[in-house]
């Protein structure tokens, strides 16, 4: 990863934003930016000098990790320590010659409204605080061939997991028993842990977008949907397979077919220059052909990387255009409350042509 030039980049960025700085505390941002990994930590980007406030415990790790930013080790908390050190030093001419000090920019989103409160106290009117776009952000939605090559990677060893629910999917065992040994198998694995609480979701309960497993058992006969990811060297995965418990019915399997034909029709749609929007529109309108966009309640998918959910999000309304080296999902779902539920999803990337498909599984109905 090449952290200073990303961090050269940002910088180069900030006059055009009318900052002369920009206090980065939301930590994947961070870990982005510089290579900081611990728990506790503030990156100050200013025109001339980036600094990384943490606290003593990280005193070995920040040495190994941090790249292209000076290390500071705060005796009290980093947020704090970064405050301090902008008022201390407001007086100093920016990069431009000017005199008057322009705004610090602020990751609003990762900062309560007594965090923000605090700061402006320590800043002692010496410094405006203003809330930056989502500059670090739109960055990492292209990734570059070293971080592609992670994703895949742990796409790969996502899908490796799925024959662990195949064996222990069975009438009668509880939900939790089978998101454990996927679990297990996942840290087994290499896995760094898992990317989000595992959905498992079985019978009347595959209904719920988001049921984590729970203690309710596999009935004798019905869809149970697996969603899972896993975090390997930094870097999320993210899968969902819906499979079927007995011999299902037709009407099981139209739902199955339906959610499987809107999947393909928004994969078809992923390349440069089609807009988030174009490619969940392509999801919905197979499912509006088959009478069942009523249920289709959520977005047909997001993008992923160091966070499970980043930008951009592929949603009705949402302008943004895709670009080559985007990593997103396709996960269209439906969902009849109270009776049972379908949800099929990949991770593709973005190419210059189209997109590829990392998941390397297939996608027809698994009786089980």
């Amino acid at each position: 990863m090449d952290h200073e030039a990303r961090l050269q980049r940002l910088r180069d960025s900030l006059s055009s934003h009318k900052l002369d700085r920009l206090l980065v505390t939301h930590l994947p941002n961070i870990k982005y930016l510089c290579g900081f990994t611990g728990s506790a930590a503030a990156l100050l980007v200013t025109e001339r000098i980036c600094l990384l406030f943490t606290d003593g415990r990280y005193r070995t790790q920040a040495r190994d990790e941090v790249k292209g930013a000076k290390v500071v080790i705060a005796q009290k908390s980093p947020l704090v320590a970064a405050a301090e050190w902008v008022a201390a030093h407001s007086s100093r001419t920016s990069k431009s010659g000017s005199s008057q000090s322009r705004p610090v920019g602020i990751e609003a989103e990762s900062l309560t409204a007594a965090m923000r409160d605090r700061l402006a106290s320590l800043l002692k009117g010496k410094s405006r605080l203003r809330s930056a776009p989502p500059l670090i952000e739109r960055a990492r939605m292209v990734k570059d061939a070293t971080e592609i090559l992670r994703i895949r990677e742990a796409v790969t060893l996502g899908a490796s997991l799925f024959n662990v629910l195949l064996e222990k999917i069975r009438p009668g065992v509880t939900e939790v028993e089978v998101a454990a040994a996927l679990e297990y198998k996942a840290r087994c694995a290499g896995a760094e842990g898992m990317a989000f609480p595992t959905i498992l979701a079985s019978g009347a309960r595959s209904a719920i977008v988001h049921g984590r497993a729970s203690s309710a058992r596999v009935p004798d006969r019905g869809f149970v949907v697996c969603d899972f990811g896993v975090i390997l060297a930094g870097y999320c995965s993210d899968r969902t397979r819906t499979v079927h418990v007995s011999k299902p019915s037709e009407k099981a399997r139209f739902l199955y077919d339906s959610v499987l034909e809107a999947q393909q029709a928004a994969i078809n749609a992923v390349r440069p220059g089609a807009t988030a929007a174009d490619v969940d529109n392509e999801a919905r309108r197979v499912l509006r052909k088959r009478k069942l966009a009523q249920y289709f309640t959520h977005s047909t998918g997001h993008g992923l990387g160091l966070e499970i959910h980043e930008a951009p999000r592929l949603a009705l309304g949402q302008t943004q255009e895709l670009e080559a080296g985007m990593v997103i999902t396709i996960e269209p779902g439906a969902y009849l409350p109270g009776k049972w539920g379908v949800r099929i999803e990949d991770v593709v990337v973005v190419t210059s042509s189209g997109c590829e498909v990392l998941t390397p599984t297939d996608k027809e109905l698994v009786i089980v």
